[in-house]
């Protein structure tokens, strides 16, 4: 009987999106199977390898991450260039670290200049990243997106609690977002229902579903990724069919064994290679798990993913990969010194020796005079047969039964109260359990009733604030009527995106 492989059978397939600007794009998605499971269905499109670069000079990171960077780590655009044409990158993330409010506290005027310089800069697809600081993440993406109009540009992550202001940024300059949530498949899944009510299209929508470095967070994404891609193949779930998307380099590089030295940690090996280990062997978990887009810190980390892709894609062998370059000075560990120093002593020499032949005499000592005496020992029976008289005591029967029952009286009684006593104690303990599961509930019933209500206050107060940017508009707009005689057409419930157009389309068509 010939061998039949068992195939998954999938309802869908990834969604293939194309983001970058003009003539510079690039497409990831469209996978119709699990990652790299060609025997099942198809993947058109590798996954991609994306280099980080931050827009100030990182001043934590450890030598080995900094030095293939030295000359350009001050200057974004030259370092992006960089990644592109000496590394080979295709997609270059900016990490807006000088951004955040509990740092350099940048404004978003700045932020989008960077932006600007570093576009100007490369060829590839920019991604901007953000930190992740809600309230500010808004208010520099609603200015970066405005100022990058028609560049194709990518930011995130969105999450629930900005994705109306930064959602209806994006969707009114044409740029890409990548959904974010933490580590959970139903918020994905809301997070991306929430933009697509908005208005976003979801072939405009990445899904970043938290990356964690090597060690637990590794798992609890990799896990969270495996359900995704699930929900999305197999159950075919539209709104988690989008490529995954994973910040990768960022988490690994800031780990405590990916800085240390060679004299903090000696028996960890080489620093240099120890930090490129670990963002591949992380890189490597994330591509089994589905990701579609790889954001990496170290070039050798890029170069070896971007092989075992190929490999994994095309088939080959990985014999001539050259091993990991080094950019440093090699590191002598004298291992031999640290290490301790052998015990080759055999385990049964250090328990003590037993001792079976200074046993044995005193067993045989008593056995001689027992086969010397054999018939002394003859009149024995007749001795032991005498005291069978004492089951005479059964006379005294009535006596003990008496006394057994006594005594089974009380055992009973004793019984029944310690049953009782359990039972009394089962009863208090469920009651207060119940009592506890009750005050619990309520607390819980209490605190969703109050973050309800603040929920609503603070969506009251956000419509209040865009009622009164709408009613300025208005103004503006009917100052300008004043001024200029060209129509204006405008329905009685004009939205703000559509104000904002409306006030482009004038201002173009007046220049």
């Amino acid at each position: 009987m010939s061998f039949e492989l068992v195939k998954e059978k999938y309802n869908a397939s990834v969604r293939s999106i194309t983001f970058g600007k003009e003539g510079n794009t690039v497409t990831v998605g469209g996978a119709s199977s699990y990652p790299f499971y060609l025997f099942e269905g198809e993947m058109p499109e590798k996954p991609k390898v994306a280099m980080e670069i931050w827009d100030m000079e990182p001043e934590e990171w450890p030598e080995s991450a900094t030095a293939p960077f030295k000359d350009v780590i001050n200057d974004p655009p030259a370092w992006a260039k960089k990644c592109q044409d000496e590394f080979g990158a295709d997609i270059i993330v900016l990490q807006l670290k000088s951004t955040d409010p509990n740092g350099l506290n940048k404004s978003p005027d700045e932020a989008a200049g960077m932006v600007n310089k570093v576009l100007d800069a490369i060829k590839v697809p920019l991604v901007v990243w953000g930190t992740a600081n809600t309230q500010k993440d808004e208010e520099v993406f609603k200015v970066v997106c405005e100022k990058t109009q028609g560049r194709g540009l990518t930011i995130g992550p969105v999450e629930e609690k900005n994705h109306k202001g930064i959602g209806a940024a994006a969707m009114g300059f044409g740029q890409t977002v990548i959904s974010s949530s933490p580590i959970d498949v139903n918020i994905a899944k809301q997070v991306n229902i929430l933009l697509e009510n908005l208005g976003v299209g979801m072939d405009k929508i990445l899904i970043d579903p938290t990356t964690g470095g090597l060690g637990y967070g590794m798992e609890y994404g990799y896990s969270v990724m495996e359900r995704l891609r699930m929900a999305g193949l197999v159950q075919g779930d539209d709104k988690l069919q989008g490529p995954i998307i994973n910040n990768l380099g960022n988490e690994v590089w800031k780990s405590k064994e990916a800085k240390q030295s060679s004299d903090e940690a000696p028996t960890l090996g080489d620093p240099e290679k120890r930090g490129i280990l670990m963002e591949s062997v992380a890189a490597v978990s994330y591509l089994l798990a589905g990701s579609d887009v790889l954001i990496l810190r170290h070039p050798e980390t890029a170069r070896l993913i971007r092989t075992y892709i190929d490999l994994m894609a095309d088939g080959g062998t990985a014999k001539d990969v050259e091993a990991i370059k080094k950019n440093l000075d090699e590191v002598q560990i004298d291992l031999l010194t640290l290490s301790p120093d052998p015990d080759l002593t055999i385990v049964e020499e250090k328990k003590p020796a037993p001792k079976p032949k200074a046993a044995a005499p005193k067993k045989e000592a008593p056995a001689a005079p027992a086969k010397e005496a054999p018939k002394a020992a003859a009149p024995a029976p007749k001795a032991e047969a005498a005291p069978a008289a004492p089951v005479a005591p059964v006379a005294s029967a009535p006596m003990d039964a008496n006394a057994e029952a006594r005594i089974r009286a009380e055992i009973e009684a004793k019984v029944r109260a310690e049953m009782e006593a359990k039972y009394k104690l089962e009863e208090n303990t469920k009651a207060k359990e119940a009592a506890d599961s009750k005050a619990k509930a309520d607390a819980e019933a209490k605190k969703l009733a109050d973050d309800a209500a603040k929920k609503q206050a603070e969506e009251d107060a956000r419509m209040q604030k865009l009622l009164a940017e709408e009613d300025v508009l208005r103004k503006k707009i009917a100052s300008l009527r004043e001024q200029d005689d060209t129509t204006i057409s405008m329905p009685d419930k004009t939205t703000g995106l559509e104000l904002l157009a409306l006030r482009l389309n004038r201002f173009h068509k007046r220049g």
